[in-house]
């Protein structure tokens, strides 16, 4: 088991480096998806053949060893939500199903088959909802904008406020303190005359 087991690192370590995406698949959050996996051997027979799934170049996702699942190493996240299609193997077709999606299952998910030239890697995106949640969701989302909008004009219009009222305020106290000093100019300025005057 322990030989099994370091042959399977071996073997993905050596095939990582020739992954070619070839495939894209999306589901929804608390969906089901099919991930592709098939060989091109047309001599292919399960129980001479092994098949690793990983996630992201690491998570054991699902193994298939002599055509029988090998679930000894299989990541705690992916148990009994991962499914093998054992009818589909003599076609060779080495598919999976993973139940229950959540935002972390999203990645690339790497087929090795032992037998094959080159692995084959499929790309998961999970959307959050579904079409019709989404455009619920986008109705909804239009009032809380109104409403965001309204909030940042109401916020714009006291910003105004706040800086316009003290500006204007400023400059009628400064045009009244103008207009004191011009009449006091003016008034000393005419004492200075009357006193000329009567000096003369």
């Amino acid at each position: 088991m322990v030989i099994r087991c370091c042959f399977i690192c071996v073997f993905a370590m050596l095939m990582k480096n020739k992954v070619c995406l070839q495939e894209t698949v999306t589901a929804v959050i608390g969906g089901s998806v099919l991930l592709p996996c098939s060989s091109t051997e047309h001599d292919l027979k399960p129980q001479d053949t092994d098949v690793l799934w990983r996630h992201n170049g690491s998570k054991n996702v699902y193994d298939i060893v002599k055509g029988k699942e090998s679930l000894e190493f299989q990541d705690p996240r992916y148990k009994n939500r991962a499914e093998r299609l054992p009818d589909e193997y003599e076609k060779g077709n080495f598919s999976i199903k993973l139940n229950n999606l959540t935002h972390t299952d999203a990645g690339k998910y790497i087929c090795y088959i032992t037998l094959s030239s080159e692995p084959q890697s499929v790309q998961l995106i999970i959307n959050v909802s579904t079409a019709g949640n989404e455009s619920k969701s986008t109705e909804k989302g239009s009032p809380e904008d109104e409403t965001g909008s309204v909030s940042v004009e109401t916020s714009s219009s006291w910003l105004f406020f706040l800086l316009i009222v003290p500006i204007i305020i400023l400059a009628i106290i400064g045009y009244l303190i103008f207009l004191c000093y011009r009449k006091k100019k003016q008034a000393l300025s005419f004492s200075f005359v009357c006193t000329e005057d009567k000096t003369q």
